[in-house]
């Protein structure tokens, strides 16, 4: 029978924590639902485990590892100070102290927050990505000739579409600054502007190191959206319910792919995980047109896990109950070798 493992659940908190914060409140909350869930799938494991959350301070993550001894920590831990940057620091710090996590290692987060250089090392090696352009703070605003509208514009370093409205599809040079002027001054971010691709917005769920296996793949359906308008995955498409049932956007599992795209499908992805140094768990999102071309959007290292999200949706699909999934990715962090 698998040893009962001593898990550390860290998470990440909006204001000044404690070594033994009494996290009740904030676990009944919606913005929680990851956390509770991973927690009651522990429980139902029968796995010894503690919570700890920080804001500013890791020297609580040291003392926690004194007084607890974890034999892993689950991290759920994507920003400090409010700063989702710092995410690959936090893991350097645990790596640092020679104790096991789950997810993804530094290098992998650091390569796929920064969307250029994603894209950098994924069209040297052919995989197909959209024209691209980083504009950074305090720099001239100036769209190549090469890159043709339609544009999106997006903060370079972002997760969970933050930063990205209708507005972000350009289709002049006045519309193509006033975005970029805006991104700069509202969200202190650099800038990627690339090009816009007209098609299916595929979600690719993958878990493992070196050894992968591939979820079934979901789709963002944009049902209610008129022909002519661009279907993007804004950050109200995403987290918007409202918004979502008004123009008929639905999360689901793709249909219509025949197996041989399928597998095509989950050989790039594989190599997309692999040349982004990616490790535990990720999504990656794409873009295919209408003659089945891949076009390689964004990596997602740690991605939502709650149980209403795409990734464990995708796991549910394949046959791996919630707290299995979590068992899951409790023990390929035990196993993982960092750096």
């Amino acid at each position: 029978m698998p040893k009962k493992l001593k898990v550390l659940t860290l998470f990440d908190a909006v204001r000044p924590t404690t070594l033994h914060q009494d996290l009740t409140p904030e676990l009944k909350t919606v913005d929680w639902k990851t956390e509770a869930a991973v927690i009651a799938a522990l429980n139902e494991l029968g796995y010894p485990h503690e919570q700890l959350a920080i804001f500013d301070d890791l020297d609580l993550v040291r003392q926690k590892l004194q007084t607890f001894s974890p034999d892993v920590i689950f991290n759920l831990a994507d920003q400090f100070r409010n700063n989702r940057s710092f995410d690959q620091h936090i893991v350097s710090f645990l790596s640092m102290h020679d104790t096991p996590f789950t997810g993804c290692g530094a290098s992998g987060l650091s390569l796929c927050k920064h969307k250029g250089i994603s894209k950098k090392i994924l069209s040297y090696h052919r995989i197909h990505t959209p024209d691209f352009v980083i504009i950074p703070r305090g720099k001239r605003i100036a769209r190549p000739k090469r890159l043709k509208f339609p544009i999106l514009v997006k903060p370079l370093k972002e997760e969970a579409s933050y930063g990205i409205s209708q507005a972000s599809f350009v289709e002049t040079d006045d519309q193509f600054r006033d975005r970029v002027t805006f991104i700069h001054d509202n969200t202190g971010n650099d800038v990627i502007a690339e090009e816009y691709i007209e098609g299916r917005e595929l979600y690719v769920s993958l878990i493992g190191n070196h050894r992968l296996q591939v979820f079934p793949i979901r789709e963002l359906v944009f049902r209610e959206v008129p022909p002519d308008e661009p279907k993007i995955a804004t950050y109200k498409a995403k987290w918007d319910e409202a918004y979502r049932a008004r123009w008929g956007l639905e999360n689901r599992f793709a249909e219509g792919l025949e197996s041989a795209l399928v597998r095509h499908i989950e050989t790039v992805c594989k190599r997309i995980y692999h040349l982004l140094t990616i490790d535990g768990y990720a999504r990656i999102d794409l873009r295919m047109t209408a003659k089945n071309e891949l076009y390689f959007i964004e990596a997602n290292p740690n991605p939502a896990l709650a149980p209403d999200e795409d990734f464990a949706q995708s796991a549910l699909q394949a046959g791996i109950a919630y707290p299995q999934l979590i068992d899951r990715i409790t023990r390929l962090g035990m196993k993982t070798v960092r750096d």
